[in-house]
């Protein structure tokens, strides 16, 4: 896997920074958004000072310590010879969320140019699957990489209707509406990995 130059000191940019001082909340900023999720009196935590060089990410050493590489094909919602999709944890706090990875241990960087052709009509089918769940109107597709190595795209339902959940805070508002019932989040998964399937690949969440 192909890593980036890891910088030994602050860059430039960082330099400019007030690192240690609390920085201003400026008008119209994200707390004056209809969408942003909580109430009450802002403050601005500390910049912190950056670290350098950064820790590695999980999995930078390789697919022997990666979790993904590791975790058996057959836990996957659905998967093909060369991608899989999964489902987050055993909670859902959405009408769904699910995560498109490579099986092979690839960065966005260093994907191989054949598999790097198939993600973009594999992240409509994807979105198509999700889009298929009752009362689902958009699906976000979000990529960060600053935990683990392994490339992951992370899709999230937003639920029909509910206009504040719209936009960038929608994986904060995940993590505190009340859990999807254990039957309905797994009858969700199910039906977006048959969805899958139609297309080719193997459906694995076959249990109700």
């Amino acid at each position: 896997m192909a890593t980036p130059a890891t910088p030994q000191e602050p860059s430039a940019f960082v330099r400019r920074l007030p690192t240690g001082e609390r920085l201003p909340l400026p008008a119209g900023s994200v707390a004056d958004w209809e969408t942003f999720p909580f109430d009450g009196e802002l403050q601005v935590k500390r910049l912190q000072p950056p670290v350098l060089p950064e820790p590695a990410r999980h999995g930078e050493d390789g697919p022997e310590q990666c979790r993904t590489c590791l975790k058996p094909v057959t836990e996957a919602l659905w998967a093909d010879d060369h991608w899989r999709l999964d489902a987050i944890g055993t909670e859902s706090r959405l009408p769904a969320v699910v995560m498109l990875q490579p099986r092979g241990h690839y960065d966005l960087t260093d994907l191989p140019t054949e598999r790097a052709t198939e993600l973009g009509p594999l992240l409509q089918r994807a979105e198509r699957a999700v889009l298929g769940l009752d009362g689902v109107a958009r699906v976000h597709v979000n990529r960060w990489g600053d935990g683990a190595a392994h490339l992951h795209f992370w899709l999230l339902a937003r639920p029909s209707g509910l206009l504040q959940l719209r936009g960038t805070f929608l994986p904060v508002w995940e993590e505190l509406l009340p859990p999807v019932p254990d039957e309905e989040r797994r009858r969700a998964h199910r039906l977006i990995a048959e969805s899958m399937g139609a297309e080719g690949g193997t459906v694995y969440a076959l249990n109700p």
